[in-house]
């Protein structure tokens, strides 16, 4: 899987040739049947460890709790995705994106991508439980409009300069910016000295 990984970022990710994985490894093209029995097998490998590797990455967010505070929260969530994705860039487009045409992820493949999914609408859940988030709002919208907060400054990032480091980059380094926004719209306004202000601000 290294290997194709090398040959998507050298030539795409619909440039997966298997011909050219087994010239790298030194092997006869058939001999690498006996692993994948396709090339759609080896984005389905691809796709799923990304996701898995998603899954661990998240594991340093910690679970929101009554001191917490909504845009820090929020900004290290949406940190630790980006970064990752921007720094795994043939992961992240084969993941996020549909840059190989008539292919799809299997059910199987596409498991952790939904336990991923999962746990990020508990975690929504969780903070609008807290009050952080407006009560009139679902989960579903908060959840939906996230993705495309991460997803869009990943795509945004890696379609227009993918060459730049999250740290430096021209639309990462709007992260905290575009989570400022997300919070002021979602959560509650609360009532201090008879002036309305947003939670998100406290």
């Amino acid at each position: 899987m290294d290997v194709a990984v090398q040959v998507m970022a050298e030539h795409g990710v619909a440039g997966l040739s298997l011909g050219e994985v087994a010239r790298r490894i030194g092997i006869q093209p058939p001999s690498l049947y006996v692993y994948f029995p396709s090339k759609n097998a080896v984005y389905d490998a691809v796709f799923a460890r990304g996701w898995r590797e998603i899954l661990r990455t998240m594991e340093a967010l910690s679970e929101p709790d009554e001191d917490t505070d909504l845009r820090a929260y929020l900004l290290e969530f949406a940190a630790l995705f980006v970064r990752w994705t921007v720094d795994h860039p043939v992961y992240a487009q084969l993941m996020a994106w549909r840059p190989v045409p008539g292919y799809e992820p299997s059910a199987q493949a596409y498991e952790p991508a939904v336990i991923a999914l999962e746990s990020g609408r508990r975690v929504i859940a969780r903070l609008q439980v807290l009050g952080l988030f407006r009560a009139d709002v679902s989960v579903d919208e908060l959840l939906r409009t996230w993705t495309i907060v991460t997803s869009g400054i990943t795509t945004q990032q890696l379609a227009n300069a993918p060459q730049e480091p999250f740290d430096e980059g021209t639309f990462t380094t709007l992260l905290p910016q575009i989570v400022a926004m997300y919070c002021a719209h979602y959560a509650p306004e609360t009532t201090v000295r008879g002036r309305t202000r947003h939670a998100a601000q406290r």
